[in-house]
């Protein structure tokens, strides 16, 4: 008889399942991921400019709902951890993460509160979904095994192990911390597919304000972006972002601000994300690019496997096009997605960062192998553009940001491009874990209310 693991936990499990989970084991390691081939490795040419001036494309590229820990908690040299603690103070190991979750992990700030529990960092498995029949899916992990290509870019440019989410909060006002150093007092996510000014007209999202009091209003604000300091200088840029009607629109972040929604630079600037390769491999693009995706963005359940093969292809399309000699990209995950991560985020004046994040740094002024601990977040990005371009900052955030310049060498011999493979995936991850954790039935928080 087939017996069933979880922590804390044994389970025998029915002879149906048996006979199911036989088949699937099969399937399952028929297709499992193999490792990464080695890298083809280009010439990087030199560039005009001297110093910062080297850097004449800057990238930042959000993916979706992951904390260090989760991701490289295991990389050697990095602050990284591969146990936590509950809320009833029992140690766990960071077991294996599925790579298609069976659900999402509750993150939004009232999770997010949960789980640091006042800088403690031991109540994960109170987050929605956090501890399902003993089964504690914020306790898991990737390895580098699984993540083949994040450790190879991490071992050949630069890790960052304290680049924290700006907000102890979900995906909407991380996102706009990404634009403009502020998400406009917004703390939730809206709870419909459409956000921002697109959003239907009933929709809210909850917004606190300087004495602490929590209102609901519209998802469309009208505060100055980064893209609106550079449109006034005459810095290009594109944001790359899924249509309305395509899954990941609502990360297309310019869409709640109301001045750039609905005027000519919506339809000029906030281009298809399908784009960006195309750009990239023939030397269009523009001084700064956002870039944001959907099915591919490694928000649970969806794919990591998947979306670290597309970050790849976007990669190995920047690296063999002509703008990679001049180019910085900035890697990131916007929230912890429910995830352990075992650092407590610091308090900024009154507020507090979010829990970390994966930050690589990729360009060929990055320092090598680096693993930086300097403090960054997402203003960090708005700061390394405003000091590369001269900009005004656009709030205390960005003013007082670490600009990530330490992560960076301009006298090195620049890095060459690291040409990398992408890997199959696995199939049929959630019906095996279905399938072993017969008795666990996730929420779907998607239509689950907040409490």
């Amino acid at each position: 008889m087939l017996i069933e693991m979880t922590i804390g936990k044994v389970h025998t499990m029915p002879s149906f399942a048996l006979v199911l989970t036989i088949v699937f084991t099969a399937l399952f390691f028929s297709t499992a991921c193999s490792k990464s081939a080695e890298p083809s490795v280009l010439h990087t040419p030199a560039v005009n400019g001297e110093g910062f001036e080297k850097i004449q494309h800057i990238i930042f590229i959000i993916k979706e709902n992951r904390t260090f820990d989760s991701y490289f908690g295991t990389f050697p040299g990095a602050d990284g951890a591969i146990s936590g603690r509950t809320s009833n103070g029992t140690p766990v190991p960071l077991t294996p993460t599925p790579d298609r979750l069976p659900a999402d992990l509750g993150h939004s700030w009232r999770d997010a509160s949960r789980a640091v529990a006042g800088g403690k960092m031991d109540s994960f498995d109170l987050v929605r979904n956090g501890n399902l029949s003993g089964v504690m899916l914020p306790y898991t992990q990737m390895r580098a095994e699984d993540i083949p290509n994040y450790f190879a870019y991490a071992h050949n440019f630069v890790l960052a192990d304290r680049m924290f989410s700006s907000m102890s909060a979900a995906s909407f006002p991380n996102h706009l911390f990404t634009v403009a150093a502020e998400s406009g007092g917004a703390i939730g996510n809206p709870k419909q597919e459409r956000w921002g000014c697109d959003a239907d007209p009933d929709e809210r999202v909850e917004v606190v304000n300087s004495r602490g009091e929590i209102t609901r209003q519209p998802p469309c604000f009208d505060f100055q972006t980064l893209a609106d300091r550079m449109e006034a200088a005459g810095v290009s840029w594109k944001y790359y972002a899924p249509r309305r009607g395509e899954p990941g629109y609502k990360w297309s972040t310019l869409d709640a601000i109301k001045h750039l929604r609905f005027s000519s630079l919506w339809a000029k600037k906030v281009v298809p994300d399908g784009q960006f390769g195309e750009d990239a491999r023939h030397g269009r693009l523009p001084a700064v690019s956002w870039l944001v995706t959907g099915d591919a963005s490694e928000h649970p359940p969806m794919s990591t496997c998947v979306g670290e093969n597309w970050t790849v292809d976007q990669l190995n399309a920047l690296m063999e096009g002509p703008d990679w000699a001049s180019t910085a990209v900035f890697l990131t995950w916007d929230d912890f997605g429910g995830f352990y991560d075992h650092v407590p985020p610091p308090v900024l004046d009154k507020f507090a960062l979010g829990p970390r994040v994966p930050l690589l740094i990729i360009s060929p002024y990055a320092r090598k192998g680096m693993v930086t601990h300097t403090q960054y977040e997402f203003s960090s990005f708005l700061a390394f553009v405003e000091k590369r371009f001269r900009l005004l900052p656009l709030s205390e955030r960005d003013r007082q940001a670490n600009d990530m310049l330490d992560s960076f060498d301009f006298n090195q011999e620049p890095l060459s491009p690291l040409i990398l493979k992408t890997h199959s995936c696995p199939h049929f991850t959630r019906i095996w874990w279905h399938l072993t954790n017969w008795r666990a039935h996730p929420k779907n928080l998607t239509v689950e209310p907040e409490t």
